[in-house]
């Protein structure tokens, strides 16, 4: 008993040893969301630098001898070079003299602390606008980048090497600000392209705008190419709670026939090449969380069809 206690004890107390390689890979993440930042302008170059590296600190000890200079490595590459000042003494215990009182600390250093370490040793350079820190956990790295004049946080991150605590951060963030979106009850515009060419044909374009309590309705326009031949009108259509199945209608105005109408002032060219007004019952069902899914159509003019549908598609010039 005595034996095992003290193996555990030693397992315990010695470093910790790992993988490296799920550190080098969410450092390569880290290079490049840092870039693409940057340069969308999220986190600007003169609002982090000239910056303090406050600490770097690995967790195992595969990582120990590379680690910091990655890091450092990385930063520069993002930020450009000559304006990351590397803080050494923020890593160990601290004395200072505060109102004739000699004051030791250890442990994680404020930002004031930070701040007064880098007017003591920065001499005529200007002073850091930001605090950085890095530090090596069980699946990547978390930093975090502080703006010392107002302590707001530029960033925080958790970074693996799959994005995968990225993405669901990203999931939850705008599953918030749809709730939030919802509160305030402003509308949501979706695009809609319907190519239904079995056995009938029907194929059209949807705007519309999502609204309601729970924004189950989509009221728009629509404009067609098949069935009618070419058409303008209104559709309303209901999402449901299965599958996200969406059900309404269409009404369309056949332009052919309207302008021959028109220019028919007695009206006895009648319908041309189809009726003035056709109907169609729409029924989509989407393809997981994807932007396509599946389209069923019946109209008025006895056309039933089957196709796809595609659903906010980013390559039709409709809407942002």
């Amino acid at each position: 008993m005595v034996l095992s206690a003290a193996i555990a004890l030693a397992l315990m107390a010695s470093p910790a040893a790992a993988d490296p390689t799920a550190t080098r890979d969410a450092i390569e993440r880290l290079d490049e969301l840092l870039t693409l930042r940057v340069e969308s302008g999220l986190l600007r170059e003169d609002a982090v630098m000239p910056a303090i590296l406050v600490s770097t600190e690995p967790r195992y000890e595969a990582s120990a001898d590379w680690f910091s200079t990655r890091v450092i490595e990385v930063l520069d590459g993002a930020f450009g070079e000559g304006g990351l000042r590397v803080c050494q003494a923020c890593s160990v215990p601290r004395v200072a003299a505060e109102e004739g009182v000699l004051v030791y600390q250890s442990g994680p250093m404020g930002l004031d602390e930070v701040v007064r370490l880098d007017d003591q040793t920065r001499g005529d350079a200007p002073p850091a606008r930001s605090a950085i820190w890095v530090e090596e956990h069980g699946n990547g790295l978390a930093i975090r980048i502080i703006d010392l004049a107002t302590g707001r946080v530029l960033l925080a991150q958790n970074i693996d090497p799959d994005l995968i605590e990225y993405s669901n951060s990203r999931r939850t963030y705008a599953m918030a600000e749809e709730l939030e979106r919802r509160a305030r009850g402003d509308s949501l515009t979706q695009a809609f392209v319907d190519i239904a060419v079995v056995p009938g044909q029907h194929i059209s374009l949807d705007w519309t705008d999502q609204w309601g309590p729970r924004n189950e309705r989509l009221s728009g326009v629509t404009l067609s190419v098949l069935d009618p031949i070419v058409g303008v009108g209104a559709s309303h259509y209901r999402a449901t709670r299965l599958f996200n199945t969406t059900v309404g209608a269409k009404v369309l105005m056949s332009l052919p026939t309207a302008v021959v109408n028109a220019v028919d002032a007695g009206g006895a060219a009648g319908d041309v090449i189809d009726p003035l007004l056709t109907g169609v019952g729409v029924v989509r069902v989407p393809f997981g969380r994807s932007n396509y899914g599946g389209v069923v159509t019946l109209s008025t003019n006895g056309e039933f069809a089957l196709g796809i549908s595609l659903l906010n598609v980013t390559f039709l010039p409709v809407l942002p």
